[in-house]
């Protein structure tokens, strides 16, 4: 039972990990949008159209609720692979194991409390839940966007947070397709190159967007 409900609890966060990863391509897309010397126009409209339809309102509850389960999920496994194994001096015996997999409990927390900073700083904003900045209309993301990456030690922190979601994707990724089954030998090896390669776009896409608007934009 404990060893069917584990594999459960794994192939339900290996699900919500992969929706997740589709969320950061859009999200990457829209954020590139601040990069365009237009005066936030395009980024406007997408942020008032992914704030107005229909369709999107429902896919935040299911993204909202995809984030809840993955962490959940998350933290579970984490205590119950600590149960099974409390020596702090045991090694796993797989070979294929990635280095990075002993840092995904750390990098998770790291990712969940940016998280919950950016729920703070743009989505309950939104939603009326937290006030916006003097100045600055509840639905103006880009000028409140502007305002925070303009700031030296939000950026550095944001940064720090996607290197921290960067090494978590890159190991992420690959247990993913291993916990659904899809790790067949000759395609594990396309997999990692895919895993580092989505891992290092995301990194550098989202750190890009700060570094432009605190030296450029400033």
């Amino acid at each position: 039972m404990f060893l069917y409900s584990s594999i459960t609890k794994k192939v339900l966060m290996a699900l919500a990990g992969l929706f997740l990863v589709t969320f950061l391509s859009v999200h990457l897309g829209i954020n590139l949008m601040l990069l365009k010397n237009d005066g936030g126009r395009l980024f406007t409209e997408a942020a008032t159209f992914m704030g107005s339809n229909a369709l999107i309102k429902v896919f935040e509850v299911v993204l909202f609720a995809g984030f809840l389960l993955h962490i959940a999920v998350g933290l579970v496994v984490s205590g119950q692979n600590k149960s099974a194994r409390p020596s702090p001096y045991a090694v796993s015996n797989s070979s294929d194991t990635s280095p990075l997999s002993k840092y995904m409990f750390h990098t998770g927390i790291i990712v969940f409390i940016f998280l919950l900073l950016h729920f703070f700083d743009f989505y309950f904003i939104k939603i009326g839940l937290v006030a916006p900045p003097p100045g600055i209309a509840i639905h103006d993301f880009y000028s409140r966007t502007l305002l925070l990456f303009s700031t030296p030690w939000y950026s550095l922190l944001y940064i720090f947070c996607f290197i921290a979601l960067g090494i978590h994707l890159n190991h992420a990724i690959q247990s993913a397709f291993q916990t659904l089954g899809w790790n067949h030998g000759k395609y594990m090896d396309a997999v990692k190159f895919l895993g580092s390669a989505y891992s290092l776009v995301i990194t550098a896409g989202f750190a890009l967007v700060p570094i432009c608007i605190l030296f450029f934009k400033h």
